[in-house]
Parts: structure tokens; sequence; C-alpha cells
């Protein structure tokens, strides 16, 4: 009985957890070439609502988990197997309930602000405990508290030299307070820049077209309200030098950026333009091959208009959490030629596309699998996990055309086809889309070869293409 029953919940969270994208849709939410893997709400994780995410992977095996701001809290979920995550428990806020949240990770750490009325600080919490987790959820408490500022509303981390770098505290004016993470169980106090009043940052240790900084630890802050970009040198922390600053048409709010690989260029939104000055989404480029001088290069303009969040790129790909939009996916391989192209995109707020704050407050692309995670306000928003669609088909799930007979099954398969349909081909891909068994025109496939989980049964036959789902236990 044991046996059935653990059988049945594989199969029953296996089969509703993941949602393909289908003539525009994932079950409820709009689509373009993304699959729901799974959704977690915020109320599922004991909150009223989610901000911002990020993503560590345990170099020790591999294993992927998304970190999830909340409104009391951070989450932490294991989505390794992406199509059944599990939730392993929450670090609570120190102070209790904030809007914003923001997270980042080095040298297995997470590092934790918030942005409310109290004294918050920065948390500093081990992710190699996440490995001994055995009764889910837990309830976690922090292994420092770093408490030297009151409170931030974003914190950028540079792993190359192993800073923090806290925005907008009660310290240096609003501007960005440096601290030395490289023992993380004890930060200490870097000093810090005035003068700017920073929404947040972008670190690196530049390596772009102006050799006049090659080698320098350069930080970029978006300054708010301020409408303006500033570029410091923070090579040396107790003197940092401004190098530039500059702003662009239209400024209403330069809420955040990211630098393209090459560091040739600065992809930035405005969080407030949408909705004061009725445009579409707006993503601004900078070209910024001399730092001295930054030019704005080009506007582009979304399909919709929807206020824009946080950005990242990875390769020629820019990802975009577009609160109402959801997340878009832009390719921006030709950004040299003033050009971007959207891709694709998932609609974790299905209500609408007009300006606004609910819906996608950020997406996190970097993980090895391919997997992306988007977090979302409101109580039904949370966690979604997302990947690129790689199958094609002409039906998928509700074709009669044919059937897997076991399903589930832990060796042999036999596909069952409708009448005067003939079998070309049957090929098994997995929760990514990626081909696992190929075979040309055999009814029988032994799958005992394969580990357990869900992945997907696509024939090709001479009257179209069709997919179910298949569970190999």
């Amino acid at each position: 009985m044991k046996k059935i029953s653990s059988l049945l919940l594989l199969f029953t969270a296996l089969s509703y957890a993941q949602t393909p994208c289908t003539n525009g849709f994932a079950g409820q939410y709009p689509c373009n070439g993304y699959n729901l893997l799974s959704h977690i709400t915020a109320t599922t994780m004991g909150a009223s609502g989610g901000n911002d995410t990020w993503g560590w992977t345990d170099p020790q095996d591999g294993k992927e988990y998304a970190i999830v701001g909340l409104d009391n809290g951070t989450a932490f979920v294991d989505i390794t197997d992406p199509v059944s995550p599990v939730y392993l428990g929450k670090l609570p806020s120190v102070t209790g309930s904030a809007t914003a949240r923001d997270i980042k990770t080095y040298n297995n750490f997470a590092f934790v602000v918030s942005d409310n009325n109290g004294n918050h600080g920065m948390q500093i919490f081990d992710l190699t405990r996440l490995r001994n987790v055995t009764n889910p959820p837990e309830t976690f408490t922090e292994d420092v508290l770093y408490s030297d500022f009151e409170n931030a509303h974003n914190l950028a981390i540079n792993e190359e030299t192993g800073f923090a770098y806290a925005c907008r505290t009660n310290l240096f004016g609003g501007g960005v307070h440096f601290i030395n993470i490289q023992d993380p169980l004890n930060p200490i106090n870097s000093g810090g820049v005035s003068g700017v009043l920073t929404h947040d940052a972008q670190i690196v240790v530049y390596n772009g077209p102006d050799t006049d900084y090659t080698d320098r630890e350069i930080l970029f802050s978006y300054n708010g309200f301020d409408g303006d970009v500033t570029i410091v040198d923070v090579t040396d922390k107790s003197n940092p030098q401004i190098i530039s600053n500059f702003s662009y048409s239209n400024n209403e709010h330069a809420h955040q950026g990211w630098l393209t690989e090459d560091q040739q260029y600065i992809i930035m939104g405005d969080e407030s333009d949408e909705l004061n000055l009725g445009l579409d989404t707006r993503t601004i480029i900078f070209d910024i091959s001399d730092l001295d001088n930054p030019t704005e290069s080009f506007v582009y303009f979304g399909p919709t208009a929807a206020t824009d969040h946080n950005g990242y790129v990875k390769g020629n790909t820019y990802y975009l959490a577009n609160y109402n939009a959801g997340m878009r996916v832009i390719d921006i391989s030709e950004i040299g030629s003033g050009t971007f192209n959207e891709t694709g995109f998932f609609d974790v707020y299905p209500d609408n596309n007009a300006s606004g704050f609910n819906g996608a407050w950020s997406v996190y692309p970097y993980f090895a699998s391919g997997n992306l995670i988007i977090s979302s306000r409101g109580s039904d928003g949370g966690l979604f996990v997302v990947a690129e669609s790689l199958l094609e088909t002409t039906s998928f799930e509700d074709s009669i055309t044919f059937e897997i007979i076991p399903n589930p099954s832990n060796e042999l398969i036999n596909i069952q086809l409708s009448q005067s349909v003939q079998l070309l081909s049957a090929d098994i891909y997995d929760n990514l889309g990626r081909q696992v068994f190929q075979s040309k025109d055999s009814t029988s496939i032994n799958i005992s070869s394969l580990n357990n989980g869900m992945y997907f049964l696509k024939i090709v036959t001479d009257q179209g293409s069709f997919t179910k789902r298949l569970i190999k236990i």
C-alpha cells in the first residue's frame, strides 16, 4: 500500500506541475516559447506577496535552489527537479513585513537586505545548511546579522572581489555602503560613497573597451528619481572616485541596469516613464565604450505598456521582469546596430499588460540547467519555474491518436495507435526539451535506463505530431 501511495503522489505531483505553452497559453498564463514547469504561491510559503529572487547552485552536487524574497522573509526552494520543487523553509525578516527585499549570493552564502522602517541590517545565511533539511519547511535563523546600517533598498555583490554594496541605506547620504565579505561570517565595514542617491548598482572588475580602467573595480549606480547614472571607481575603498555622471531623454526613474558581457553597453530600465509619460515599455541603451563620456545609444520599446523592473544579461539574451507583462526575453545580438528583438515571454500576471506594479518583480537566468525562475508579487504570485519550449506538436496530451501503456512504467512501454494512423517516429524528451531517446518506427520502447521523473513522448505520424506525458518510476 505504501508503494502504491508513493506512486500516486509522484504521478499527481508531476502530472499537474508542468504545463506546456500551447496556443499561446500555459494554463491561464499567456506565453510564447516558454513552458511552466512549476509554481509555488506566496501563500504556500506563508506570505502575502513576493518580491526579489536569486539563485544558488550547490558546488558539491550541482543541485539548484531558488531564493525568493517575500514580504515577511526569504524562502529557499530546491528546484533541482523543476517540475516537483521542494519548499525547504523560510528565513524570517528581522523587522517584520517589507515591500522590497533584495538577495545576492557569494561563496555559498546568501545576503539579504530589506527596505522598511526598522533596523533590519543584512542577514547572512549559510546555504550549505539546505543540504541537511529533513523535515521541510523549516524556520531558519541567520548565521550572522550585519547591523552597521539600518536598512537598504538593494544589494549588489562583486563575487570577483568579495565585496557587498548596500544601496540607499541611512549611511553616506543614501549612496552605497561597502562591506568586505571575503570571510562571510565576519563582514567588515569598508566605507562607502556619497554624493549619489543609489537605487541599484552593478559592480564589475572592468575589462571593457576603455583601457584606461582595465582591471579597476567599477561601480555603476542607477540613481532612481534623480534620473541619472553615475560611474564610480571603487578600487580604493577609502577613496572612491566618480568617473562620470550622465542622464537621458525623458528621465523619470533610473531604476536598474545591467552591462552586456563585453562591457560596452548598459541596458537600463526607467521604472516610472510608462506610468507617468504613457509610453510602452522603454529600455534605454547606453554606449559606455568611453567611461568618461557615456552616450545614449538608442531606445527599445516593448510590445506592451507594462512597467519594466529588473533585467539581466546572459550571452546575447536580455531577460526582463516586466511587471504586468511578466518575463520578456529579448535577443540583443544586434545591439551594435541599434536593434533588439523579442523572442519569447511568460506572463505571470494574466489580468492585463498595463503600466503598474503587479506581476513579475525579477528573473534569474543563470542556472546551468537553463531553467528560469521568476518572482511575482501578490499572494497568488510567488515563484514560477519556467523553461524554453523546444517541442512543437500538433496536439498535446488530449490527443486520442495514441496511448502509452503502461504509464507510469519502470521498463517497457508500448505505443497503442488509433486505427489507420501510421507511426513515423517516436522520441522521448526530458522536461528541458532535450531528446533522451530516439526511435524511427518502433511501438515498443524500453525506458529502464532513464532516471525516474517526468518525460514527454512525442510521436510523428502520417496525420501530424502528438505529445503525451510519460512517467518513469
